[in-house]
């Protein structure tokens, strides 16, 4: 007998059908002599419903309102799914983040857990139920509703099966794992069987969208194994977990990001204090920054870049108009037309020249470079954002990652996604 974590995306449980269909694997894994929490979360597109509908009526709803209101996705998937699985024959019940005893600091809107009390999932289950539980939330110690911010469903599930212990967090997608770099931009993408946390943080941290990244953290830190599977079939997935560096392949994957934009700031005073000055101003309106560089001084001025997310440009450049003349900084720029690329993979450890070779690759096919960062398992590049599709082709080719077979996306009615489903048991 195994104790698992079972968690459903929107797509899974985007209407009536695939519900049902859900409850079928859930009560199958049942049956088959196994204990069962799912997480799930909003059906279909319902948080973005949720949000417009908030902004229909003010630009600029509270942060407390948007979550007590957008929690409310979760807990309708939560009980239709506990409906289904008891017009089955089974018994489940249904947990809010709060009555699951999930408490997270006060950060609206992207709350962090601090500790889950598992006591009354342990009981339910204990009782002989299927215990569902409503993801992408929780509550402060005084009481309030909180979320933990997009993909907030991933974290709630591998929070969970590290609080009760599961023996695996199967987290089921309208995808069939993580592949080598995106099936839609290079269709000879294919599946990895297994990737360690460390390469599964860095792609989701490079734009990679199969889990969120934080989950990924939480799995490594409390050794929680993932399954990312689809949830149309029951093929394997892709195991997250550690693997030994002699397992690990010298590059794992591929992943772009074209939602990010360049800022530069011209003529900066090359002084001490200037970068902390300018980080420091952005840390405080809650912009993140992802890669930086200084250039070389040049007459006691320098240029400094770095890269932000495109939805926090319009903070960052309300208080770069300011900070130019603080700075004593000629103008700044802002380039929203570029793509992040980067290579992941634990082996290029102690595989040197894998740099150069990429480098040496994207110089082939006429891609320059103006953005470089490295880890110790992550090499990334910004470029022209309309050579993105290009240069994952390429590389993906010259890292020898291609697969023999074409990846054929098709989109499938909910009648035939429960077909296929029904072929696959």
């Amino acid at each position: 007998m195994s104790l698992i974590v079972m968690k459903f995306g929107g797509t899974s449980v985007a209407n009536g059908d695939r519900i049902k269909s859900v409850a079928d694997r859930i009560i199958r894994q049942v049956e088959a002599g196994d204990k069962v929490i799912a997480v799930v979360s909003a059906m279909g597109k319902m948080t973005d419903d949720l949000v417009a509908i908030a902004n229909q009526v003010t630009d600029n709803p509270p942060s407390r309102e948007m979550d007590v209101l957008l929690s409310a996705g979760e807990q309708i998937s939560m009980s239709i799914l506990a409906m289904a699985i008891d017009a089955k024959g089974h018994v489940a019940k249904s947990f809010t983040g709060a009555q699951a005893g999930i408490i997270t600091d006060g950060g609206y809107t992207k709350a962090r857990i601090e500790q889950i009390d598992a006591s009354r999932l342990k009981e339910a289950l204990r009782e002989g139920n299927i215990v569902i539980v409503a993801g992408f939330q929780g509550v402060t110690k005084e009481g309030d509703i909180t979320t933990l911010g997009r993909g907030g469903s991933d974290t709630t599930a591998v929070a969970i099966a590290a609080a009760v212990g599961a023996d695996v967090c199967e987290i089921y997608t309208d995808v069939d794992g993580v592949y080598t770099t995106d099936p839609r931009i290079d269709p000879k993408a294919r599946k990895i069987d297994e990737i360690s946390y460390e390469e599964m943080l860095e792609l989701a941290d490079s734009g990679a969208g199969v889990l969120q990244s934080r989950s990924v953290e939480f799995a490594r830190n409390f050794g929680v194994v993932i399954h990312c599977r689809s949830a149309f079939s029951d093929e394997p997935g892709t195991l997250v977990k550690e693997v030994s560096d002699m397992e690990s392949a010298v590059i794992s994957g591929i992943a772009y990001d074209d939602s990010e934009a360049k800022v530069t700031l011209r003529g900066v005073p090359d002084q001490p204090g200037i970068a902390a000055m300018t980080f420091s101003k952005v840390s405080e309106i809650g912009a993140n920054v992802d890669m930086i560089v200084q250039n070389k001084s040049e007459n006691g001025l320098t240029d400094l870049s770095f890269t932000t997310p495109s939805k926090d440009l319009p903070k960052v450049t309300e208080i770069l108009d300011a900070m130019v003349k603080d700075l004593g900084a000629r103008s700044y720029v802002v380039d929203e037309s570029i793509a992040k690329i980067s290579l992941v993979g634990a082996g290029m450890k102690s595989h040197p020249g894998v740099a150069a070779k990429m480098f040496s690759v994207l110089a082939e096919n006429q891609i320059n470079i103006s953005l470089i960062s490295t880890s110790p398992i992550r090499i990334s590049v910004i470029i022209d954002g309309e050579q993105k599709e290009l240069a994952v082709n390429c590389l993906h080719t010259a890292f020898d990652l291609d697969s023999d077979s074409l990846f054929e996306e098709t989109q499938l009615s909910s009648e035939e996604l429960a077909a296929k489903a029904q072929k696959g048991r």
